[in-house]
């Protein structure tokens, strides 16, 4: 029950509407993109590059550029994204409403702080925003959900690179204090660093798996290979108990390199690289459930998060951890925050499922951690509102032609 509008120049050329979204690439995973009754703006065809300077690093282009667009053309001369999130097949304006971070946000915060700049076109006109200029609806712009207007073009400052090869090192922990200790030790030498945790592991294993970091070097790395897909989305969910289980004892004891110099697209972006990888959930599809806890509060309440999935049986294929460092998100809405943050995907089952995030809530609400709205689908508004202290402030930014099914669901 929504129609998309390719975008022009003038929002007064679109059809009236009940309100307006803008709509990227697509690659929300819950309803955040969404605007049942309403008119969605694809902007994909605002795919123009504008201006890049190979001495400074400044690129400019427009919202509709995927960032693997962007790193096409700015890598082999020299530069690279200065945050990325785990897939390269968002926008930039995606990028910017959601304040994506990465596996170097101990080290480069979060895609906003690279912010040069942004036009946005809303209700009443085009405005160029930056730290300087407008700078109050910049801030709300930055993980403004796409309801503080249309952003129509990005200025970003790059961060240089010798070339598309990392050097990553690999390091099996077995227990989740000593996922705490490798972060604090990798952190201060390492720009890139994530783990992979065994959420179906219990007792003195429990929080076990695998701690990547890596940084840029020179060489020229293996090509990354073809994507292998899924044709079909099988009738039920290949993701279960017994499946999970087996596949995560598997990787966990699955022999690796400690160190090794690979291509950077399988370390940043492993999901690409399979076509079609959502349909491993079957036709109900899945959940995430992305959460950030203060520390040191924040490891008792992991602990009780991955007790309490080990004992539902309902876990997640990629389980990524990963500690934030200490700057504050650049947006009203931002998610990255100080503490540690964890990211699984969920099977839908229906009601045991949400049942299952009500607990996790509780856990997370005790402890004053938050929840991603880029990655949410069914977040209570009690919890958005104490996720987001600032809400109220960003709800005077909002457009009034503006509006989403999730901004609608998450208001108190």
């Amino acid at each position: 029950p929504q129609r998309f509008w390719p975008v022009s120049n003038r929002l007064a050329a679109l059809p009236r509407a009940t309100s307006l979204l803008p709509h990227g690439n697509g690659r929300s995973y819950g309803d955040l993109a969404c605007n049942d009754g309403g008119l969605l703006l694809h902007t994909r065809k605002l795919d123009r590059y504008i201006a890049f300077d190979a001495g400074s690093g400044i690129f400019e282009g427009e919202a509709g550029l995927l960032l693997s667009e962007v790193i096409a053309l700015v890598l082999p001369r020299g530069w690279f994204l200065p945050v990325t999130p785990g897939t390269q097949l968002v926008t930039l304006g995606g990028a910017v409403a959601n304040d994506v971070h990465g596996k170097n946000h101990h080290h480069s915060g979060s895609f906003g702080h690279h912010l040069l700049g942004l036009e946005l076109l809303r209700s009443d006109g085009r405005h160029w925003c930056s730290p300087t200029e407008n700078s109050g609806l910049f801030a709300a712009t930055i993980a403004g959900l796409g309801l503080t207007g249309l952003i129509t073009r990005v200025r970003l400052q790059l961060r240089p690179v010798p070339g598309p090869a990392m050097l990553v090192e690999s390091q099996r922990f077995g227990r989740l204090q000593d996922f705490f200790a490798l972060a604090g030790e990798s952190d201060r030498d390492w720009e890139y660093t994530v783990a992979w945790v065994d959420c179906l592991a219990g007792g003195a294993a429990i929080g076990r798996g695998w701690f990547f970091r890596a940084q840029h070097v020179q060489g020229q790395p293996p090509a990354p290979g073809r994507r292998p897909g899924l044709p079909f989305t099988p009738p039920f969910s290949l993701v279960g108990a017994a499946s999970l289980r087996a596949f995560n004892t598997a990787y966990y004891h699955a022999p690796r390199p400690a160190r090794a110099v690979q291509h950077y697209q399988p370390f940043f972006y492993p999901l690409d690289g399979i076509r079609n990888w959502n349909r491993l959930y079957g036709p109900k599809g899945f959940y995430q459930y992305q959460c950030v806890l203060p520390l040191p509060a924040g490891a008792d309440a992991l602990r009780a998060l991955l007790q309490g999935i080990a004992a539902s049986g309902e876990g997640s294929l990629l389980a990524v951890l990963k500690v934030f460092g200490g700057q504050v998100g650049a947006g009203l809405l931002s998610f990255p925050r100080p503490g540690v943050t964890l990211a699984l995907d969920f099977p839908n089952r229906g009601p045991s499922t949400l049942a299952l995030f009500e607990r996790f809530d509780a856990i997370v609400h005790s402890v004053g951690g938050a929840l991603y709205p880029a990655k949410d689908a069914r977040m209570p508004a009690t919890m958005f509102t104490a996720s987001f202290p600032h809400w109220q402030t960003f709800a005077n930014w909002v457009d009034p032609v503006f509006s989403s099914n999730f901004w609608r669901r998450v208001q108190p």
